[in-house]
């Protein structure tokens, strides 16, 4: 079974979107900033993160510059889950390192089809 992080401030959202990765056949790991996920991704196996942008103490962004700088887990899938739909935001999210985004509101079946297709892809 995969285990996938989810980073995001919000605790509702951040339930919900374990709820539907749970349901989907996956393990979640859960973070409430970038901070904790960061700690996450160093001490445990992570196979796929999902992460929210905006986030005190460590956005996403700056997750992502962590997470592909460091040779570990490089090649780790990262799907931006988030509000900030401007093309500015996304094109910034993939110059970082992000291989997906979606933007919040999100149809549950969308979020699954891509997380499926990231795992297709990357992981091996």
């Amino acid at each position: 079974m995969r285990t996938i992080l989810v980073a995001d401030d919000d605790d509702m959202f951040r339930e919900l979107v374990t709820e539907i990765l749970t349901q989907g056949g996956y393990s979640v790991v859960r973070a409430k900033d970038g901070v904790e996920a960061w700690e996450f991704i160093q001490k445990k196996k992570v196979d796929m993160a999902v992460l929210d942008l905006n986030m005190p103490n460590m956005d996403g962004m700056e997750l992502t510059r962590k997470v592909r700088e460091t040779p570990r887990c490089q090649s780790m899938p990262i799907l931006m889950l988030t509000v900030r739909a401007l093309v500015e935001d996304q094109v910034s999210g993939y110059e970082r390192g992000a291989d997906d985004y979606l933007t919040k509101p999100f149809d549950s079946k969308m979020l699954l089809a891509r997380v499926k297709v990231l795992e297709r892809r990357i992981l091996k």
